[in-house]
């Protein structure tokens, strides 16, 4: 981004604009270079006037949620970060109970605090990382639950202005929606989700019983995330082990050892060397099973 328009957006957005910041420390995985610049979105409300302005001003920008299933390049991002933390929560306790909840709140919070009311329904959310716009945008889901099966509509800021989209506009596949597959310009503000009443106890159970096969099955530390799509009828994990690959290392960044489809960062890891790595594993799993990886994970930047 030009001088001239970093003082643009420095006339636009005043103090809350910060220039040149790392990116890293804003991603599950810790890698990263510098965006030119960040803002803060604190609402919904806030996050649809900051993007209405990007868009006015032809300014490119990236809104940056949990930061999971995301690679940005070392050489970061030209343009503006719009950091989301939209995550007011309002519980509608009735009987058919719902929630509304901004695009910035954590999917695990969701589940925690409607586990809490007695609200059953999103208990698979518990193990997800991220934000709710980004499971709404790829359709997120663990243990048989996704979004595609718990959303009822999502608001979004089109160039027409809010709009409300029912669940089934949103044409959600496996890991994808419209949005992701055609690049909608919008920005997500919100959800409405459906929940069920329950036994808190019983919601709790189900979730712990999860975060333990989590635990058991999925390695600590910093990650992206499932790295590939699952192939169907198979397993990116179970294709990348029979290959040979779990434990390989470019790099600080290892195919983990505990499951072979998420990929750890070790320490002071370049983006170069996961895309090396994931090169690696595309053209290892293609000669040997003639099936080709897809990214589940989104790659930003340079």
């Amino acid at each position: 981004m030009k001088k001239k328009s970093t003082s643009t957006l420095r006339a636009a957005f005043g103090d809350k604009l910060q220039e040149n910041i790392s990116l890293a420390a804003y991603t599950s995985a810790r890698i990263g270079g510098k965006a030119d610049a960040l803002i803060v979105a604190n609402s919904a409300d806030e996050l649809a006037e900051i993007v209405s302005q990007l868009w006015e001003m032809d300014t490119p920008y990236l809104v940056l949620g949990g930061g999971s299933n995301l690679l940005i390049s070392d050489a970061g991002f030209r343009g503006v970060v719009v950091l989301n933390k939209a995550k007011a929560i309002r519980f509608i306790e009735d009987e058919d109970p719902s929630v509304l909840v901004e695009s910035g709140a954590t999917m695990t919070r969701l589940a925690n605090q409607a586990a809490t009311k007695g609200l059953a329904g999103i208990e698979w959310a518990a193990t997800v990382p991220g934000t709710v716009g980004g499971a709404v945008y790829g359709n997120a889901g663990a243990f048989g639950g996704d979004m595609a099966g718990s959303l009822l509509h999502v608001e979004l800021l089109t160039e027409a202005g809010r709009e409300q989209w029912d669940v089934s506009e949103l044409a959600y596949a496996y890991r994808n929606s419209k949005l992701k597959r055609d690049a909608v310009k919008c920005a997500i503000l919100s959800a409405k989700i459906k929940l069920m009443n329950s036994e808190q106890a019983e919601i709790q159970e189900r979730m712990r019983s999860f975060i333990q096969k989590r635990k058991k099955t999925q390695p600590p530390g910093a990650s992206m995330g499932s790295m590939f799509k699952n192939p169907e009828g198979d397993y990116a994990g179970r294709l990348i082990e029979a290959a040979g690959l779990k434990g390989t290392r470019i790099g600080n960044v290892e195919i983990s050892t505990k499951h072979a489809n998420f990929f750890v960062n070790h320490g002071e890891t370049k983006a170069s060397d996961v895309v090396a790595l994931i090169e690696l594993v595309q053209k290892t799993v293609f000669e040997k099973f003639d099936t080709r990886l897809e990214l589940e994970i989104e790659v930003v930047g340079e």
